[in-house]
């Protein structure tokens, strides 16, 4: 997708001031101690028929923001627009029917489907839930959603533990792409893949996205991953988004000291060409208690006296880039 195409999609999904605290109970009464501060104050979009990546480190809020947004779990605060609908305030019939075009992929496919229950009905179990169509329909519906993940019909007789891992994954897309939504949210559907699996099921998604016109929010550890699937990357560290950008310009010009030290980690298939690491000292602190001004700035290899007392404010640095770094100010 060109540099053009990209800015002139429409905005699909919008993401504003998005908080998610997580209380820290303890005692006998169980009364609130602290909070782990997920994330924090997080603000983008999500353009139609495009695919959002989002990158970062264990632990850095990149799964409860995809989480939040689906209402899966319920935000501290913030807001999330989709097609114009505030999901946060949707009750009901409302939320219901919203929940028809947000869908999502989980990481682990074997836990997230009912190990009592034959795929085929896993499949249909949203049709059931909106009841589309009549059951032989939705029966139709499953088996060609199947076949477009690539499994058969008879695979539908077939109960989770049957398959291989790369099968159960492909299960969880059909299950998403079974209601034929609008937007999905693919959190590290490939992580957990050997490498030969990962690109069928990454081919798969594309594939998808093509025929169907999907919008992806895909969250991954993979920098290599996010590179062939995205369009724009957002880098999140420690609950709070540092940089988001198109997938070309972060890979060729990354601002933020974070997004270049992980740039720096990338493995280069030639073993006589040598690459700078930006090694990081230190562990991630701990969002029971973040630290002062930038989160990055304990790891950082360039900060600055102002680093540790002010948190830098996430600006536009050129266009359609966008930092959180006193560097740049």
């Amino acid at each position: 997708m060109t540099e053009l195409a990209q800015t002139q999609l429409k905005e699909l999904v919008q993401v504003k001031n998005l908080v998610k605290y997580f209380p820290v109970r303890a005692g006998l009464l169980q009364r609130v101690m602290a909070y782990v501060q997920a994330v924090d104050d997080v603000s983008f979009t999500v353009r139609q028929g495009e695919t959002l990546g989002m990158v970062g480190e264990s632990g850095c809020g990149k799964t409860t923001i995809g989480r939040a947004m689906l209402r899966l779990i319920e935000p501290t605060s913030g807001s999330v627009s989709f097609d114009g609908q505030d999901v946060l305030k949707l009750r009901g019939a409302s939320l219901k029917h919203i929940r028809r075009d947000m869908q999502i992929i989980f990481q682990d496919p074997y836990a997230s489907l009912d190990p009592r229950m034959p795929i085929g009905e896993s499949v249909m179990e949203g049709l059931n839930i909106h009841n589309i169509g009549t059951r032989q329909e939705r029966f139709e519906m499953m088996l060609d959603t199947l076949k477009k993940v690539g499994l058969e019909d008879y695979h539908a007789r077939r109960y989770p533990h049957e398959f291989s891992g790369g099968q159960r994954q492909r299960i969880g897309i059909a299950r998403a792409l079974a209601l034929r939504p609008k937007f999905i949210v693919c959190d590290e559907p490939v992580s957990a893949l050997d490498v030969s699996i990962q690109s069928q099921v990454l081919n798969i998604l594309k594939d998808l996205q093509g025929e169907f016109g999907l919008t992806y929010l895909f969250i991954a550890h993979n920098l290599s991953v996010v590179e062939h699937i995205s369009d724009r990357v957002a880098v999140m560290y420690l609950g709070k988004m540092v940089e988001l950008t198109r997938r070309e310009e972060l890979f060729a010009n990354p601002l933020h000291p974070y997004t270049r030290a992980l740039m720096s980690a990338i493995p280069v298939p030639d073993p006589t060409l040598k690459r700078d690491r930006t090694i990081l000292k230190g562990d991630v602190p701990s969002p029971l208690n973040p630290p002062k001004g930038c989160r990055f700035h304990p790891r950082c290899p360039v900060a600055k006296d102002i680093c540790s007392q002010q948190e830098p404010v996430f600006k536009q640095a050129n266009s359609d880039h966008w930092v959180a770094c006193w560097l740049y100010e």
